[in-house]
């Protein structure tokens, strides 16, 4: 009974949060009142909370841009925990762009989806991902295209390195 009640709760929480926050997310993006990633920030960090999920950071993401960072991928809280502490931006597999909740969310994020079935297009990609670099914006690539269990590194897909 407890367990429901705190799932329920935790469910509550990140309803709530999310029905203030992606309305000052959007503003953000239209208005440009204040940096996007300042919002972002707060809800990777509410739904930490939420799960109950403490981060211990060591170190720091290089000052330095155009930045793209290669990270290995464990679970979908990976964005939650890099959202919350540092400013970056995502590439996901395009399919996610069409999933309910979660590419709203992506979108709000302003995350590149690529298309990692259509080969010919990887360099339009690779350019798309170079052109927010230049803007300034610090790129996170899950390189191994898939999660894993964090034992082993998968091999990397490499075209989008070309960025």
């Amino acid at each position: 009974m407890i367990e429901k009640l705190r799932i329920f709760l935790a469910l509550f929480y990140v309803v709530v949060c999310s029905l203030v926050l992606v309305p000052l997310q959007i503003l953000s993006m239209k208005t440009g009142l204040w940096p996007e990633t300042v919002i972002l920030k707060i809800w990777h960090s509410m739904i930490l909370r939420a799960l109950g999920m403490r981060v211990h950071v060591t170190g720091s993401l290089a000052k330095d841009r155009p930045l793209l960072v290669a990270a290995n991928h464990i679970s979908w809280t990976d964005i939650m925990v890099l959202g919350s502490f540092v400013d970056v931006k995502f590439i996901a597999r395009a399919d996610m762009e069409g999933w309910p909740l979660i590419g709203m969310l992506s979108k709000l994020q302003r995350t590149v989806f690529i298309e990692r079935e259509r080969k010919r297009t990887s360099g339009d990609q690779a350019s798309e991902i170079a052109k927010r670099m230049a803007k300034g914006d610090a790129m996170v690539l899950f390189a191994e295209g898939s999660t894993g269990d964090g034992n082993l590194v998968l091999p990397f897909k490499s075209t989008l390195f070309g960025a």
